[in-house]
This record gives structure tokens, C-alpha cells and sequence, in this order.
């Protein structure tokens, strides 16, 4: 198992450089002038050229990526075009943001999908199948952004002053704030450093600071903001859960072992739990691996809809600004992402199914 995880991280390496190459070529292959972009009617010939003196812009291609990898190997992204702040700073400020994001809609989609699944399976061409195969339908197309706005629509206005009504933007009620938990038990830390801070990183997770910190009014305050948000993210991969674990279960379910079990005497319970169930997951776990990395890509539009200031949102901005560190800098950190999200998905192929050997 150890050699197995090596050898993977290793072959992982090679990979993480090629998206690098390809996001850094990508970004310059973008239509527009960074400094047109950002400065816009003020962007004279003059200012453009000490603009791309100052960024570095000015030197060849294959000099800017020289200088771009060895940064990273520094562990410094560099210095964002636009706000003229390290991007280590912003990754560190934005990315719990989208994490917890990310998560609260994979528990949403693990915790309904599954099951719904489960049920579909064990009552195949059921009125109880065929709905909810027909709720799975509808909710892979459902455009998140068109379901971010119903969301908000029925919660933050039809059910205002209801015990229903929920937050529609944001992620803390004006007025409250969560205070870093390294500041409550008095540590001194480096902030706004050009590196990765851990501790400042992870007080960026409201929740977890919340915790931490035994701040409850802030913990409650920011699930209530996540509600909306993680529902509109989490039903396009809920839908493909639910259609992969019922599909996966009912090939396990027409094995023969499964009908050497029920021949047996053995429960239905039993049947589906511990015979059935955990030989399908290894499809289910492939799937659930895709879409968390999925989710830590592609929550653009549900941030952009709910004003949540998060890597998504500020990817798009970036893009939108030709500010090529922050592109860089997000673009790698995701796809780093995906590869150890695929790591963990192979590694537990060993775990599920002990048949399997991965070393």
C-alpha cells in the first residue's frame, strides 16, 4: 500500500508540472491586454509599458516561466496583477470559503444520493423507482445558476418573516464576525506573508473556527448562509450519486453469491448491507471522488450568485483581468486537488474490495 501511494505521488509530479505549463500558456493565450483590462481608459502607451516593466510582462515568454516555476518551487505564487497583493494571501483568504462550499454540498449530495439509491435498487421498476429516477432526471438539469435563483427567490422572499426564511447572500449576517481562533488563545502569527500560513488558513474556516473558538452564534449564523448555496451546488452531483448507486447495486444484487445468501435464510437487510452494498460502492467512490473535485472547480456561478467570496468567483474576476498570477496560482491548486482526491479513491479500492491488490 505504502509503495502503491509513493508511486503515485511520484507519477503525480509530472502531471502537476504539465498543468502548469498548460495553464501558464493558456492564460497568455487569453484575448487582451492585462494592463487594458485592468486600468482601462486610463491605459495611454506610456502607462501600458511601465505597467508591463513593473509585472514582469515585458520579458520573454520562456523567461516569465522560468521565473513562474521557480516561485512555485518556493512555494510563492507571486504577486497579483490587479491588486498588487502576494496570491498566497488571497488563495489563503478565499479558499476555506469554497472548501467548506464544496463539502457541505458533497455531505448534502452523499446523504440523500446514496440512499435514494439504495431504495431505488431494492425497489427496481417500483412507483417508488420510477420517481425517483425521474427526481434524478430533473435534478442533472436543473442549471445551478437558474436553481441558485429560485433558492433564493422562495427563501429570502416568499418565506421572509417565516421561520423558514433563509440568508440569500453572503456568508455571515451583517454586523458579526468570527474571530480568528489563534487571536482568542493569544498565538502570534505572520500575517499577509507571500507563504502559506497553516494557522491563518484554517481560521478562514468559519465553522471550524467556530468551533474552536466556542463561538456558536457565528457557527449557526454561517450554516444557516451555506443552506442555499450547498443545496443549488450539491443536486447535479446528488442526481449522479443516486443514478450510479442504484445502476451499480442492482448488477451486484443479480450475482449469485447474493442468491447463495438469500438462499441461506439471510435477511433482507443483510442482503443489501453487507453483500450487496459495499461491492457496489467502488463505482459510487469513483464517482463521489470526480465530483468533489468537480465541486472545488466549479463553484463559479454558485458563489457569483450568492456573493460568497471565494476561489470561483475570484478565478472568473481573475480571468476577466488578465491577472495571470491568481489564473496560475487557483488553476494548480485545484488540479492538485483532483490528483490527491484520486489518490484517496485508490487507495480505498483496497479497503472496500480485498481482492484487490494494489501493491
Amino acid at each position: 500500500m505504502i509503495q502503491y501511494a509513493v508511486r503515485r505521488i511520484l507519477l503525480a509530479i509530472p502531471v502537476v508540472f504539465g498543468i502548469m505549463l498548460v495553464t501558464f500558456l493558456l492564460a497568455r493565450a487569453i484575448p487582451g491586454d492585462p494592463c487594458k483590462a485592468i486600468l482601462g481608459e486610463k491605459a495611454t502607451v506610456a502607462v501600458c509599458e511601465k505597467f508591463s516593466r513593473d509585472h514582469g510582462l515585458d520579458k520573454p515568454v520562456l523567461v516569465q516561466l522560468t521565473i513562474y516555476v521557480g516561485n512555485i518551487l518556493q512555494g510563492n505564487f507571486g504577486e497579483s496583477i490587479r491588486f498588487s497583493r502576494p496570491v498566497m494571501l488571497i488563495l489563503v483568504e478565499r479558499l476555506p470559503m469554497t472548501i467548506e462550499l464544496a463539502l457541505a454540498g458533497l455531505l448534502i449530495a452523499l446523504v440523500i444520493g446514496i440512499p435514494a439509491g439504495i431504495v431505488s435498487a431494492t425497489r427496481h421498476n417500483t412507483p417508488i423507482d420510477v420517481a425517483t429516477m425521474i427526481g434524478a432526471n430533473v435534478g442533472v438539469s436543473m442549471p445551478v445558476f437558474w436553481l441558485g435563483l429560485m433558492l433564493a427567490y422562495v427563501f429570502a422572499l416568499l418565506l421572509k418573516d417565516t421561520p423558514f426564511w433563509l440568508p440569500p447572500s453572503g456568508r455571515l449576517t451583517a454586523g458579526l464576525s468570527a474571530t480568528p481562533f489563534y487571536e482568542v488563545y493569544g498565538w502570534t502569527v505572520e500575517e499577509g506573508t507571500a507563504r502559506f500560513n497553516v494557522v491563518e488558513f484554517f481560521s478562514n474556516f468559519f465553522i471550524f473556527n467556530s468551533i474552536i473558538t466556542g463561538n456558536w452564534e457565528v457557527m449557526r449564523d454561517s450554516i444557516k448562509h451555506l443552506i442555499l448555496p450547498a443545496v443549488a451546488l450539491s443536486t447535479i452531483p446528488l442526481a449522479i450519486i443516486a443514478r450510479m448507486t442504484r445502476s451499480s447495486l442492482l448488477d451486484v444484487l443479480g450475482t449469485d453469491y447474493v442468491r447463495t445468501a438469500k438462499a441461506k435464510g439471510a435477511s433482507r437487510r443483510q442482503v443489501v448491507v453487507k453483500h450487496g452494498l459495499r461491492n457496489a460502492l467502488l463505482p459510487v467512490v469513483t464517482i463521489v471522488g470526480l465530483q468533489l473535485g468537480a465541486l472545488l472547480g466549479g463553484a463559479v456561478l454558485t458563489e457569483t450568485i450568492f456573493g460568497l467570496a471565494g476561489v470561483g468567483r475570484m478565478l472568473f474576476e481573475a480571468i476577466t483581468a488578465r491577472d495571470y498570477p491568481i489564473i496560475q496560482a487557483f488553476t494548480v491548486v485545484i488540479s492538485i486537488s483532483y490528483v490527491a482526491v484520486n489518490l484517496i479513491v485508490d487507495l480505498s479500492y483496497a479497503f472496500l474490495d480485498p481482492r484487490i491488490r494494489l501493491d
